[in-house]
């Protein structure tokens, strides 16, 4: 890790027994490594992202919308025009275990568009990646 670097980490829970861990460095350069292990997940696709609030007393409900500071479309995290917050899909395999490795630049731990106090949402279903009806 390089000097100067950024560290956060998220605590996942959620329904059942959806349980895990992420852990955030920003390095100097601006990029945000994400790293970690979510279980209980239904196997295939699950859509990731960063929502506005941190408030989770009423579950992903009370999470707001995905993170958008600059007002842009939904869409991939390869998109040019894209929330913030929209990280893509993970994969949880067949024994229902999500391992998480993405390199973004748009979640930095720190300036004006922090994602800290921010919630970390799992959802249910696939995102769309915004080029159909979903999330």
């Amino acid at each position: 890790m390089a000097t100067g670097s950024v560290k956060a980490v998220s605590l996942i829970t959620g329904d059942s027994n959806v349980r895990g861990s992420l852990h955030f460095i920003q390095e100097p350069n601006g990029a945000t490594h994400v790293t970690g292990r979510i279980a209980g997940l239904s196997p295939g696709l699950h859509g990731f992202h960063i929502h506005a609030l941190g408030d989770t007393t009423n579950g992903c409900n009370s999470t707001g919308p995905h993170f958008n500071p600059l007002k842009k479309d939904h869409g991939a995290p390869c998109d040019n025009e894209r929330h913030a917050g929209d990280l893509g899909n993970i994969i949880a395999g067949s024994n229902g275990v999500a391992e998480v490795s993405i390199k973004d630049f748009q979640i930095p731990l720190s300036g004006m568009h922090s994602i800290l106090g921010r919630a970390v949402v799992v959802h249910a279903d696939p995102d769309d990646l915004g080029k159909g009806k979903g999330f």
